[in-house]
């Protein structure tokens, strides 16, 4: 049994404390988990990827519980979802409050305040003095869907550029600009015509191959990057990448849109990645922890982009007025409190992974901004790439105690709640570094 006393989250009243974490009482899966993953995997479609045999039984701040008892420190979050952490009881109540006075209308089709609210909120913080409009979506995906379609119609080009290493989603669209792994695409061809994708950070490739050999500038409706690439493994951009990026756009009439959905909401101690590069976007998507949980993504545009007639883009449940509640909790709690702390604790997370570095010769670069953080995984002895190594890690972290997700080829990412304090994070970050010599 793994037990570490620490301090928790602050308590309100009302809140059940889990207990202290990592605790694991039993092999696992617990024999209540196999149970429930053996009934999942009889009629949960196959293309699910699981990480662990974790079967969630509640979550408190930075820490989780299983259906058997164990608890886990969460440095996943989700996927960079959970920003305030799990079940916060400011998100908590105000989900229940606007649940018990209207669940859903369809802001598509009437109006109310939650939705303006958040509108008005978005377009506040988002970067850039110009006015600026809001569409929200049920995701990140319909996030770039909509913004795709955006920037073809304002435009009145059909191009779209993307980066190798993207992932913008899953359904066509979106896919198209993916270019993360090959599997993703694998099968569901043809996608959208009129995507090209060069190396990431290489803002000479647009204009020496693409400009010369595919596409005139004066067809390419947008750019679409991530400002922190996140799935093709936490790329931190070099500090140049993205004012040039920008200088392109702004020579050639091409529309930048920043896809921020995992590394916007206050991840890397700005609301957005872009800022730390002075670096304004024509337009910005966001989703994953802009509302703690409940499915939600936000379009922000420059009021003159988004200038598509009524109709041209709707959403049955996007705004759904229980998620913009939930999303406005999320949003002073990150302002207040959580994005200041993920500078502090991104400080601390990136000493300590560099420190980790330096005692094990099978991790490697070490990366990020706040609480995005990363390193790669390889061969102790020839230096090489090990996915085999990861995983073997990955998964001892989790019989540990501790949830970590990968990214990349050989990446291990390190994004937990916004919320996260000293203690949890040092604890974590030892179980992680006494993991490693007994998977080598």
């Amino acid at each position: 049994m793994l037990g570490i006393k620490m301090d928790e989250q602050p308590k309100s009243p009302g809140d059940t404390w889990i207990g202290p974490a990592p605790w694991i009482e039993m092999a696992l899966p617990g024999p209540v988990a196999k149970a429930i993953i053996e009934r999942d995997e009889r009629v949960t479609s196959p293309s699910n990827t699981r990480d662990y045999p974790l079967v969630m039984d509640r979550g408190y701040g930075s820490v989780i519980a299983d259906v058997d008892g164990n608890r886990f420190l969460d440095m996943a979050a989700g996927i960079a979802v959970c920003a305030t952490g799990h079940s916060h009881p400011k998100v908590t109540e105000a989900i229940e409050t606007q649940a018990k006075a209207f669940i859903h209308i369809c802001g598509s089709d009437f109006y109310y305040s939650p939705m303006v609210q958040l509108c008005e909120r978005l377009a506040k913080i988002a970067p850039g003095k110009a006015k600026k409009r809001v569409l929200l979506t049920n995701s990140g995906t319909e996030a770039v869907e909509a913004a795709f379609k955006l920037s073809r119609l304002h435009s009145g080009r059909k191009w779209v550029i993307a980066f190798h290493g993207a992932f913008h989603g899953r359904t066509m669209g979106a896919l198209s600009l993916t270019c993360s792994k090959a599997r993703q695409q694998e099968g569901f061809g043809p996608l959208v015509p009129m995507v090209a994708h060069v190396p990431y950070g290489d803002v000479e490739a647009i204009e020496s191959q693409l400009f010369n050999y595919k596409m005139a500038p004066c067809e390419v409706a947008a750019i679409f990057v991530e400002a922190f690439q996140g799935e093709g493994g936490y790329v931190v951009p070099d500090a140049r990448f993205l004012p040039r990026l920008r200088s392109l756009c702004d020579k050639h009439g091409i529309l930048l849109v920043c896809d921020e959905i995992q590394s916007g909401a206050g991840r890397t101690g700005k609301w957005f990645a872009c800022d730390h590069f002075s670096v304004v976007p024509d337009i910005l998507l966001m989703a994953k922890g802009l509302a703690s949980g409940m499915p939600l993504g936000a379009v922000i545009a420059r009021e003159d982009v988004m200038d598509w007639a009524p109709g041209a883009q709707g959403s049955t449940y996007g705004g759904n007025p229980v998620c913009c509640a939930a999303a406005l909790a999320t949003l002073d709690l990150i302002e207040n409190a959580y994005m200041a702390n993920a500078r502090t604790r991104g400080e601390q997370l990136i000493t300590e992974l560099r420190e980790i570095e330096r005692k094990h010769k099978s991790i490697t670069n070490a990366r990020g901004m706040g609480l995005m953080c990363a390193v790669d995984v390889v061969n102790a002895r020839s230096g090489k790439p090990d996915a085999g190594l990861r995983g073997r890690l990955l998964r001892q972290a989790f019989d540990n105690g501790v949830i970590l997700l990968p990214c990349g080829e050989i990446g291990i990412r390190f994004t937990p709640p916004l919320c996260i304090n000293e203690t949890q994070l040092q604890v974590a970050l030892k179980v992680f570094d006494e993991a490693i010599p007994t998977v080598q």
